[in-house]
């Protein structure tokens, strides 16, 4: 046999090769393909919350408390949806604040925008969602890991509509670029649709220390897995908010004085407790709790420890109206 039919049986081969794995990959990404439906009217008829149309999408939400009550907006982080302040939400409310909690697009139930998930966008929902409930006034925000930088990007862009800052276990982000497989189209799609996806619900165990006291919780989180932008609205978020450098951002926020409250758990994994020294450092005047027995989430895992500082915290720090107001009460 010649060498040329060689070299075409080895090209034939190599391509059957080729072929063959690539119906493997496509068999595996339809296999694990859990999006199968659109989030629209009837996928949010019958859920708890209540639902506002803003400029870019339509946003979940929940406000409870006295209607003249001090507003306190809770922003989770990266993939947990609202209900991850239960606690935080429910202490709040029977302190005597008007809280506010949100999905942040492409997560729960608010719209999936095609949109890039970065700086832009989270600062726009908020102030949309603010300014569609005619708050003018400062408001306390608090963040939850992503939901940390998210509130101090929003507090440097607007002095004037933040009171105070409450991070829970911050991310913090230094303009790191992004891996180059997540970043490359087609590729990274396929890493996140395919091999990580499917993995999230039971990764959301390594935020607890004991995550057999919340099964709850985590049939909770495949809910929002089943709608199409749910897992592009993550990739986004990777892509064009955590290679952001909010450095800035937080020492701006130090350097404004503005009361700042800083709470991690001792057992992080998701973001080390380290990180907090670099919080501390750009935000000298912070008041900070580390949190034993607790990891990622420790407002979840101990309200009982951390709703009291936050509560303390913001009263500490109310305006002399409501000092007033809270001392005839």
């Amino acid at each position: 046999m010649s060498a040329g039919k060689w070299f075409d049986r080895i090209l034939a081969f190599a391509g059957l090769v080729l072929l063959g794995a690539l119906i493997l990959l496509a068999l595996n990404y339809v296999h694990h393909d859990q999006e199968t439906a659109e989030m629209d009217d009837g996928a949010r008829r019958g859920t708890a919350g209540s639902y506002v149309t803003l400029p870019d999408g339509v946003t979940h939400y929940e406000l409870g408390g006295p209607g003249d009550g001090r507003t306190v907006v809770l922003i989770h982080g990266f993939s947990v949806p609202y209900y991850i302040w239960d606690p935080t939400f429910d202490g709040l409310v029977n302190a005597g604040f008007r809280v506010l909690r949100y999905d942040l697009y492409g997560r729960g139930y608010s719209d999936r925008p095609d949109e890039k998930y970065g700086v832009e966008l989270y600062d726009r929902q908020l102030l949309n969602l603010l300014t569609a409930f005619k708050i003018q006034g400062p408001v306390d925000l608090a963040g939850a890991s992503m939901g940390g930088p998210i509130a101090i990007i929003f507090a440097a862009r607007h002095p004037e509509r933040v009171r105070t800052i409450s991070l829970f276990d911050p991310a913090y982000f230094s303009g790191e670029p992004v891996p180059w497989p997540l970043k490359t189209p087609v590729v990274g799609e396929y890493i996140i649709d395919a091999i990580w996806a499917p993995k999230l619900s039971d990764s959301q165990k390594e935020d607890f220390i004991h995550p057999e006291r919340y099964p709850d919780y985590f049939a909770r989180y495949g809910t929002q897995m089943r709608y199409r932008g749910f897992r592009r609205a993550l990739l986004s978020s990777i892509r064009h908010f955590f290679h952001y450098n909010d450095g800035p951002e937080f020492r701006q926020v130090g350097q404004s004085h503005k009361p700042v409250l800083v709470v991690c758990g001792r057992e992080d994994k998701d973001v080390p407790f380290d990180v907090s020294k670099k919080v501390l450092a750009a935000i000298p005047q912070a008041e900070f709790h580390p949190i034993d027995d607790a990891a990622h989430v420790p407002f979840y895992e101990h309200p009982e420890i951390v709703n009291p500082i936050l509560i303390d915290f913001l009263r500490k720090n109310a305006s002399e109206e409501q000092q007033e107001k809270a001392g005839k009460e």
